[in-house]
């Protein structure tokens, strides 16, 4: 298997080095796990010396890996929408990663914000290539009172009844009853109404699911009110987006929170990304939480036939968590990047050996 690595920045190094570390302490359990990596710097100081995020032929390299983990990116010095449309944007839309899965699970030893008692323990499927995130529009009379701005929203009904799809197949795969649908339909009245009828088409080839539709302001507030009511929730890239980091807020925080984008023809290779940013604020001090990054490396061994290793890596962090000895300043704790993935591969160890794997 190779594993294009491309760390970013701000904490995505320290995060990366951690979650490299579990997979060579897997490589050491496991002898059937062969990975081989290779690390790209393409990064906001790439860009500075070059004015390229990532080289020309940047896309033809990753192509030729089984899979990618990223780390975070972000600098002061570039613009935001030059790291995201420069880097991240062009591998999600040319790789076909129409699928961004998002788990939003309660984890031991974390208190959620929310006064529930019950586990929350659900997925979010969001459109991952069209939407609201089309860069189609532009801007006119600029400088002037006349200037204006136009953004489109690009639907495609291949592009809906695939996220759709993706998000029943996998509801069915997990014994799930129901998939839940986030629409604005009442108040969009093009884009969303035909959202609207092709989950709907979609569903009803899938009879032996229960569909619920909600309008997207109604829903942000059912995640805060009962949470544990869900179990698969498909959504626009936008609404995606914004549900998302709500469901990372609501389990303990974005530092605990893995994300696929998938191309789940396996056409092309899948990347995968915690959810949080390059936090530039504590970048360096060695005290980002590395949970996110190492869940998805595991979400990246589950794709590609590991799921036993996927297991593993969650169990091992579920097991440090619970024991609440090892925790990083954002969960209340006082342990460094490093110990957390220390604690973490200590613990997959153990798991290893009791499991007999």
């Amino acid at each position: 298997m190779k594993i294009a690595v491309i760390p970013g920045d701000g904490i995505g190094p320290e995060v990366m080095e951690q979650a490299l570390t579990v997979l060579d302490t897997l490589q050491t359990l496991d002898k059937t796990l062969e990975v081989e990596t290779m690390t790209f710097h393409w990064d906001s100081v790439y860009y500075l010396q070059t004015g390229r995020m990532m080289p020309k032929d940047g896309l033809e390299t990753l192509a030729q890996y089984d899979a990618i983990l990223f780390g975070a990116i972000g600098d002061a010095r570039v613009p935001d929408d030059v790291t995201v449309w420069e880097l991240i944007m062009p591998i999600r839309k040319q790789f076909q990663q129409y699928v961004n899965f998002r788990p939003v699970k309660s984890l031991p030893g974390i208190a959620s914000p929310l006064a529930t008692k019950e586990p929350i323990d659900f997925v979010i499927f969001r459109e991952n290539t069209e939407g609201e995130y089309s860069n189609s529009g532009g801007r006119l009379y600029g400088g002037t009172e006349r200037e204006l701005a136009i953004q489109n929203t690009v639907m495609t009904k291949e592009g809906i009844a695939n996220i759709v799809s993706a998000a029943c197949d996998y509801a069915l795969k997990y014994k799930k009853s129901t998939v839940t649908s986030a629409t604005k339909s009442n108040a969009v009245t093009h884009t969303m109404k035909f959202w609207d009828a092709i989950v709907q088409e979609t569903m009803s080839r899938y009879p032996q699911l229960q569909l619920k539709s909600y309008y997207i302001d109604a829903l942000v507030a059912y995640f805060v009110e009962r949470p544990e009511e869900f179990e698969v929730v498909v959504a626009s890239n936008l609404f995606g987006d914004i549900l998302s980091d709500l469901g990372s807020a609501i389990i303990g925080g974005l530092g605990l929170s893995p994300s696929g984008n998938i191309n789940p023809t396996r056409t092309y290779p899948s990347m995968f990304e915690p959810v949080h940013g390059s936090a530039p604020d504590i970048a360096g001090r060695g005290i980002a939480n590395p949970i996110a990054q190492i869940w998805s490396l595991a979400l990246l061994l589950g794709h590609v036939g590991r799921p036993d290793l996927e297991q593993l890596v969650v169990q091992a962090i579920e097991q440090v968590l619970a024991q609440s000895e090892v925790k990083t300043a954002d969960i209340g704790g006082t342990a460094t990047t490093q110990q957390m993935g220390e604690a973490i591969c200590m613990a997959l160890k153990g798991c290893y050996e009791m499991r007999g794997v």
